[in-house]
């Protein structure tokens, strides 16, 4: 495994980082307890030394499935958990973003609680909360390193201008931002602040939320009680609607035979190496409910040893130009599809 300076913490970061998010249960369909304890075993074996979980995963069944997998492996990982997100009152839509310094207090104490820990490395604002001051966030982020209760702190999913303002508060350590081939909105809105300023970025989604794993055809349907993506749109992003998906799945699979077959990689691989290209990123974010997927985006060297896919790439460079090419293809797909869409609303609005 690669490591990576994490902005200026003076921690190192394994370049992929565990994501914890599938392991809420509710989000990327069932998941066995005991399958996703020993996957992050097996990410810590294979050297990734990052964590990331938030109360907000399943209402906290996250943070504890990985307190049972830290068990006597704290020292080994640098553990990230968030606030700022809150399960609403019986019958209210949620959830709730409370940002509050109350509220942040109260959150990072019910997460150690669940982690069955005395601190977490990083911990994150998870959403910007419009109805809170972000000076008012920020003191209440300063008051949680200083009691030892975290070592650094940051935000996830804020804008390049939200963070400049939270820096006139307090130093912002780590910024976490979906990231991904079908999803570059970060290259314009956050990183060149996040690379003046030297903050550490984690990037989640770095599979495309599982579009960009190969794993799925044009028939591939999603349980919308189940399964976030039978929505269509991933933060904002329609990549899984209709004609954008069978679009995007055909551009998958030009990547798999044009891209990815001749070096002897897998998509993946080839989709965490291009979101490693970016010298803004830290650490790629990845979730996996067992071992096997947690194999699946790392290469075994012949000594057993461990590298991760960016060594393929530098074996058999990776041409970025010729995946933008390709990538183009899903961008139009995406203003197209947006554009079909005004059209036929101004058709009905008239």
């Amino acid at each position: 495994m690669r490591y990576r300076p994490f902005g200026r913490t003076g921690l190192q970061v394994s370049v992929v980082g565990f994501g914890c998010w599938p392991m809420a249960g509710d989000r990327y369909g069932a998941i066995e307890d005991d399958e996703a304890v020993k996957a992050i075993h097996r990410a810590l074996d294979r050297g990734v030394n990052c964590v990331d979980t938030a109360p907000a995963y399943g209402a906290g069944h996250s943070e504890e499935v990985v307190a049972r997998a830290l068990d006597k492996r704290r020292g080994e990982v640098l553990l990230v958990t968030k606030c700022g997100v809150k399960v609403p009152p019986p019958g209210q839509p949620g959830p709730l973003r409370d940002s509050s310094r109350a509220n942040v207090l109260r959150e990072i104490d019910a997460s150690l609680k669940r982690l069955r820990t005395d601190w977490v490395d990083v911990l994150l604002v998870h959403w910007p909360d419009a109805g809170t001051p972000f000076e008012e966030t920020m003191r209440a982020l300063e008051d949680v390193v200083a009691s030892g209760r975290a070592r650094f702190v940051g935000v996830s999913n804020f804008t390049g201008a939200m963070i400049t303002e939270c820096m006139r508060t307090r130093r912002i350590d780590v910024s976490q931002v979906g990231y991904h081939m079908f999803d570059r909105r970060q290259e314009q809105e956050t990183f060149g602040t996040c690379l003046t300023h030297g903050i550490g970025v984690m990037g989640y989604g770095s599979l495309g939320h599982g579009l960009l794993t190969g794993a799925f055809t044009a028939a591939t349907t999603f349980d919308s009680a189940r399964d976030w993506r039978a929505n269509g749109v991933a933060f904002g992003q329609p990549i899984f609607r209709a004609d954008n998906f069978k679009t995007n799945v055909g551009v998958v699979e030009r990547i798999r035979r044009e891209v990815a077959a001749p070096r002897g990689a897998t998509v993946s691989q080839v989709a965490l190496a291009w979101v490693l290209g970016h010298p803004a990123i830290s650490t790629a974010l990845v979730g996996a409910r067992t071992p096997a997927e947690v194999d699946a985006n790392v290469v075994m060297t012949g000594d057993g040893g461990l590298v991760e896919v960016q060594a393929t790439a530098e074996r058999t460079p990776l041409s970025r130009a010729h995946l933008d090419d390709l990538l183009v293809l899903a961008a139009h797909a995406r203003r197209g599809g947006r554009q079909r869409r005004r059209r036929r609303s101004g058709a009905l609005g008239g």
